[in-house]
Formats: C-alpha cells, sequence, structure tokens
C-alpha cells in the first residue's frame, strides 16, 4: 500500500496510451475485456455479500456451529467460488492492462483446478458414487500433469530466451 501512496504521477493503463496506434481487433478485445472485467467484480461483490450474509446468519442469528460439516462446506465452497471469480477477474486484468495479449492457457487449467479442488470441498460423500470421487481425482490430476507440462514448457522457452540473449551479449 505504502508504493501505492509514493507513486508520482496516477498509473495510467495502456488502453488509454496505445488506443489510437491499436487495430480494430485490439480495440474489439479491449473493450469485451474491460465489460466482461466490469461484469466479474460485479459478481465478486455480489458473491461477497452473500458470503457475509451467510457468515451473519451461522454466528449471530442461528447460532450455529460454524464448523460443523454441512456448514463448512458451505462457507468454503463459497469462499472458493470468490477464489475462483478473483483469479478470472486478475486474468482479465492483465489483458486490459496490455501485459497478455489473450488469456493465458495455464491460467484457465488453474481455474479448473481449483473448481475441481472447490467441488471436493462441497461435495456430500455419504451419497456419492465412488467412480465419482474417481472421475474427479483422475481429473485434477489430468489437469495438474497438463500444468506441469505447461510450466516446464514456458521454463525451456524462458532458459532459451536467456542463453540468446546472453549469446548476443557477448557478440556471438
Amino acid at each position: 500500500m505504502s508504493m501505492i501512496s509514493r507513486r508520482s504521477h496516477p498509473r495510467q493503463t495502456d488502453i488509454r496510451r496505445y488506443w489510437s496506434v491499436m487495430n480494430l481487433p485490439e480495440r474489439f478485445e479491449q473493450v469485451v475485456a474491460t465489460v466482461l472485467g466490469l461484469v466479474i467484480a460485479l459478481i465478486i461483490m455480489m458473491a461477497l455479500w452473500e458470503l457475509m450474509k451467510e457468515v451473519y446468519q451461522y454466528l449471530f442469528v442461528q447460532h450455529a456451529e460454524v464448523l460443523s460439516h454441512r456448514n463448512f462446506q458451505t462457507l468454503f465452497g463459497s469462499i472458493m467460488t470468490l477464489l475462483i471469480a478473483m483469479e478470472f477477474q486478475h486474468s482479465i486484468i492483465k489483458v486490459i492492462e496490455r501485459r497478455e495479449h489473450i488469456i493465458q492457457t495455464k491460467i484457465v487449467i488453474l481455474i479448473a483446478m481449483l473448481a475441481v479442488t472447490r467441488k471436493f470441498i462441497i461435495l456430500d460423500y455419504a451419497d456419492l458414487d465412488p467412480m465419482t470421487i474417481v472421475a474427479l481425482a483422475a481429473g485434477i490430476l489430468a489437469l495438474g500433469l497438463v500444468f506441469w507440462l505447461i510450466d516446464q514448457r514456458e521454463q525451456r522457452l524462458d532458459s532459451m530466451d536467456a542463453a540468446s540473449d546472453g549469446a548476443h551479449r557477448d557478440g556471438r
């Protein structure tokens, strides 16, 4: 927070700075990303409001045990939903600020992993077919493998870029 207050000038996003040199598809992408960002921000605020109402209801109105299994599932399901929405928002902000050109596959995989994790939290295991758990576990393992493969590829590309930059500086 202190870094923000020490800025000498307000931060200007690249969308305003580069609007005049953007082509039509880039402008369209920026407008869609901005509108989508605002919609998701509204959804996040509504979900946060609902979570606060649930917590208030459990703690003060019903005097329910917050950490009972059912209440825990409900509250943490809501928290995970908020985290998923915030991750979506973060990836869209990267597009708006022109730090990323498009939504990155790695972020989509991460969001999918969060969604499956949320499903594991809210499941009622007493009434669940074991194959559902196996299918969800296989899904999360597959997503984890894809995430790891993408990460390995990025690391190889980064090391190749670093080696290439070093060769150029050495005059090779």
